[in-house]
């Protein structure tokens, strides 16, 4: 009898085995924190179990609510937040934009002023892509003003943290329910080896502009948006100093032009120091500047388009003097090979 149990428990187990079909997975997903943290249950009270790095592929096994059961390529098995989650669509797109930041130029650079979340498009409710730290260096390739949600108006200053980019006081009026703020395409370099790309809130973002040019634009009553090199100049012990295009605006973010000021710095040898060359108050630029640099002419010049007629402003720079080229000027964009920056 002992002989025929042992047999009969060993058949109900290979017929388990055989016929018994694992529960399909319910998709995939993608880790969407640095360090996303697995927990045992959904419940409110659990334990952790181990984690999983950003952009790992997750299985997804269950759902309960907002909370979601997810299988790491290594088998380890655990319950997350479905906001720390990105879906394979979103993932997609995520690598569609790393890609094209990748290979774009800048049109500035700056860091995160506080913790940040990082939107997969501009605007508050756009799935966030991740969470960046203080402090992480990004690159700037495009602004977009979008209109501040009903119920969140502006801050005056970032805060120390950001959570989900909320602020704090809703709109008192119709005038304020209509205010616009500016979100920035940037790219994030989030250790040595990777970056991710995304939108992020500009007032969370510190440029970090040459010294001293954000003083000589804060006396001026400018906010830097952009700065770029132009030909440098030789300083009183022969060496290269660069000179600079400086452009920005005044008021309120969410304009309709990406700046509206733009200044020329350059440098003065006998006095050691940048001066003013060029001012011009009176524009509506939108972002890329194209800078097209002849060193052996002492030549430059500075190309950008008006969003208001789509027409194209030229600027041409001769050694420190820069002047506006109009239509009969006769200067032809491509007319000269030039290194471009």
């Amino acid at each position: 009898m002992s002989l025929g149990f042992v047999i009969f428990l060993v058949i109900c187990v290979a017929a388990y085995l055989r016929l018994r079909h694992p529960k399909p997975a319910l998709g995939t997903a993608y880790a969407g924190d640095r360090v996303l943290t697995l927990y045992d249950s959904s419940a409110q009270v659990r334990s952790p179990i181990g984690t999983v790095n950003y952009g790992e592929p997750l299985e997804i096994e269950a759902r309960f609510g907002d909370q979601v059961q997810v299988r790491s390529s290594t088998g380890l098995l655990g319950w997350t937040n479905d906001g720390d989650l990105i879906s394979t669509e979103m993932w997609q797109q995520e690598k569609d934009l790393n890609a094209k930041t990748a290979v774009a130029t800048p049109e500035s650079r700056g860091h995160t002023a506080v913790i940040s979340n990082l939107h997969l498009e501009a605007g508050r409710d756009s799935p966030r892509v991740r969470q960046l730290k203080k402090d992480i260096p990004l690159e700037l390739f495009a602004r977009q003003p979008v209109l501040v949600p009903t119920g969140n108006a502006p801050a005056a200053a970032p805060p120390e943290s950001d959570t989900a980019d909320q602020s704090a006081a809703p709109p008192t009026d119709a005038a304020s329910a209509q205010k616009k703020e500016d979100w920035w395409l940037v790219r994030a370099q989030v250790d040595d080896k990777s970056a991710v790309s995304g939108w992020i809130l500009g007032r969370f973002i510190n440029l970090d502009v040459p010294a001293p040019l954000p003083d000589y634009a804060s006396s001026a009553g400018m906010r830097i948006v952009a700065w770029f090199e132009l030909n440098p100049a030789l300083d009183g012990n022969g060496q290269l100093v660069p000179q600079y295009l400086l452009v920005g605006t005044s008021g309120e973010e969410g304009q309709a032009c990406d700046f509206t000021t733009m200044r020329v710095y350059t440098w003065a040898k006998t006095k050691a120091q940048y001066e003013t060359a060029f001012v011009d108050s009176d524009v509506c630029g939108k972002f890329p500047v194209k800078i097209d640099r002849m060193p052996a002419a002492q030549e430059a010049t500075i190309a950008f388009v008006d969003p208001g007629d789509g027409s194209q402003q030229l600027y041409r720079m001769h050694q420190t003097i820069v002047r506006r080229v109009k239509d009969d000027d006769g200067l032809a964009a491509n007319a000269t090979k030039r290194k471009k920056r």
